[in-house]
């Protein structure tokens, strides 16, 4: 399944990496893994559509599946980047919840997201080993952020959850509830920026009755 580097492959201690070619080649997977699947992608088909060589490709991501990961921490990290998980002591916490709930929203929303998790969905039996990657550069990778937020506001006396990676667990469970499954299966359509934003109130509110110290 895995493509795998050619002998002429370039040393990954050649000359600098060129950032505009490794952004052009993640965007290339992303557009292809979705459309063709990650057995249907080849690196020749993502060196082509990103406009660069296979050995350009290979010297950025020594791997096929290095590739999809690295394509999905970067889809994540556009949307929903870590520096928001900080606590701003000059922020209420009720805040800094609120905007991350509402970034999160929106990326679960995100149209190319969707059919990502339908692609993973599909995947499940065929290939666990890659909804496992997907899982652990993307989900995984925002609970924990969120953990180390609750870790960071129970050590500062803003939070107090006796298990943050379950409290982390509970606020995008929250957020998620059933109505993203109803738009996964097709059911509904996503939530509009005018409804996400109560329904991401809701949420703090509730995850701050469970766990929040701090008095608003």
């Amino acid at each position: 399944m895995t493509d795998t580097a050619s002998p002429d492959q370039p040393n990954p201690r050649g000359r600098p990496k060129d950032p505009a070619k490794r952004t052009a080649i993640l965007e290339a997977a992303k557009t292809l893994f979705l459309g063709q699947g990650f057995a249907g992608t080849s690196m020749d088909a993502v060196a082509k559509q990103a406009g660069v060589s296979k050995l350009t490709v290979y010297s950025h991501f020594s791997d096929k599946e290095t590739l999809f990961s690295s394509a999905i921490e970067a889809e994540c990290h556009n949307m929903l980047p870590v520096p928001i998980f900080e606590l701003d002591p000059a922020l209420p916490i009720r805040t800094t919840l609120i905007n991350i709930g509402l970034a999160f929203l929106e990326l679960i929303h995100n149209p190319e997201v969707i059919e990502l998790q339908r692609l993973m969905g599909s995947l499940a039996t065929q290939d666990p080993a890659m909804s496992r990657l997907f899982f652990e550069a993307g989900p995984q990778r925002t609970i924990t952020a969120m953990e180390n937020l609750v870790r960071n506001g129970n050590n500062t006396g803003r939070l107090q959850a006796d298990n943050p990676k379950q409290a982390a667990e509970n606020f995008f469970s929250l957020l998620q509830g059933c109505e993203h499954m109803r738009v996964i299966i097709g059911c509904n359509q996503p939530m509009t920026p005018d409804e996400a934003r109560p329904h991401a109130e809701q949420v703090v509110d509730m995850f701050l009755r469970a766990y929040g110290k701090e008095k608003e």
